[in-house]
């Protein structure tokens, strides 16, 4: 039994000893950190101005597309289409009635002829005493006077009646909706004898313009000032796998979207074949490049913190920590944005232990 415990004592003692003999030895950690705060190799900041590609979604939209309601309350006499119909500018899609609409027409009509006539008579009255006051004494001053001022109220009542003629013709003629662009119905929303035109009511008719279509995207901001003129955009659609569309930019919103800090961008699409149909989306693959050369680096040589993105340069002896905004990245390259100049040396493998110091 003593002998066992001698064993174990010996065996312990040995443990202890070879664990503080690697404890107190720093040499190997001195060794490490020395190489790690030696190794200040450098490298240049590249100034490039390359082109890059981008793939953002996209939709496909109607060139136009509009809700028709009626503007005066009547109701549906004839529907002269339906949903999938294709129609033409300026075709009649529906025929509303309103029977007292049309009571008011014909009374402002009559009211129209029978101050005409009275207009008419009073012009004569007053041209015949015009024409008898040449006759020295034949015709007293203010009986002249009285007829041109009852000839011109007549006159003034004959206008307003037909302002107001007008107005119940215009009316009626609210009671056809027609179509204001080519295009085809995407829904009907009414029956024959149904009321429309009162307050809350639905639209007859949805039309949309389906020859020419509107691809539109949403560029980030950082990519906002990268965007040529004529920009080719290449998209495809779910609807046709494998196949490949392209489009040149139309136009631009020219204002930034304060909400997802986006540009719009707008490609008009030519759809006379019928192809396309507005709703689809699209995977949009952009060319782009910047209006000037940036500064570009290795991305192994940016130090990512919880605090933000640096990198390090050497002057001389002294290291300094500059903040910066990354851009595009293209294979091993990382756009940089800050404080620096492309005589700067960058050092290319950075890390925590370097600080703001001298060497």
């Amino acid at each position: 039994m003593k002998r066992y415990t001698t064993l174990s004592l010996a065996l312990l003692s040995c443990a202890l000893f070879f664990t503080a003999c690697k404890d107190n030895n720093p040499t190997e950690k001195t060794q490490t950190k020395q190489t790690v705060a030696l190794d200040l190799s450098t490298v240049a900041l590249q100034e490039l101005n390359p082109t890059y590609s981008i793939t953002v979604p996209g939709e496909i939209k109607p060139y136009e597309q509009v809700a028709l309601y009626a503007k005066v309350s009547g109701f549906i006499k004839h529907l002269y289409v339906d949903r999938g119909d294709y129609v033409k500018k300026g075709q009649l899609l529906a025929l509303l009635e309103a029977p007292e609409m049309n009571q008011r027409a014909l009374s402002d009509q009559s009211i129209q002829d029978k101050v005409h006539s009275d207009y008419l008579l009073a012009k004569q009255v007053y041209e015949r005493l015009l024409e008898a006051s040449h006759t020295t004494g034949a015709v007293a001053q203010v009986e002249l006077e009285r007829a041109q001022s009852m000839m011109n109220s007549a006159k003034s009542a004959y206008e307003s009646a037909k302002a107001s003629t007008a107005q119940a013709k215009q009316l009626q003629d609210y009671l056809r909706i027609v179509a204001p662009f080519d295009g085809i119905i995407t829904q009907r929303n009414v029956s024959n004898g149904s009321l429309v035109g009162h307050n809350g009511s639905s639209p007859i008719f949805e039309l949309a313009q389906n020859n020419q279509l509107r691809l539109t995207i949403a560029i980030p901001e950082k990519h906002a000032g990268s965007i040529p003129q004529g920009t080719t955009a290449t998209f495809s659609i779910s609807a046709y796998p494998g196949e490949q569309f392209t489009a040149q930019l139309s136009r631009t919103s020219g204002v930034l979207n304060q909400r997802d800090r986006s540009l719009t961008l707008e490609f008009d699409l030519d759809n006379s074949k019928g192809k396309l149909q507005g709703g689809d989306y699209a995977q949009v693959k952009l060319e782009l490049q910047r209006k000037q050369p940036s500064l570009w680096i290795e991305t192994k040589s940016i130090l990512t913190t919880q605090s933000g993105n640096f990198v390090l340069t050497q002057n001389g002896d002294q290291l300094s920590r500059i903040p910066v905004e990354l851009g595009v990245q293209l294979d091993t390259l990382t756009e940089v944005f800050g404080a620096l100049n492309k005589a700067d040396l960058i050092i290319k493998k950075p890390s925590e232990e370097m600080k703001n110091s001298k060497k």
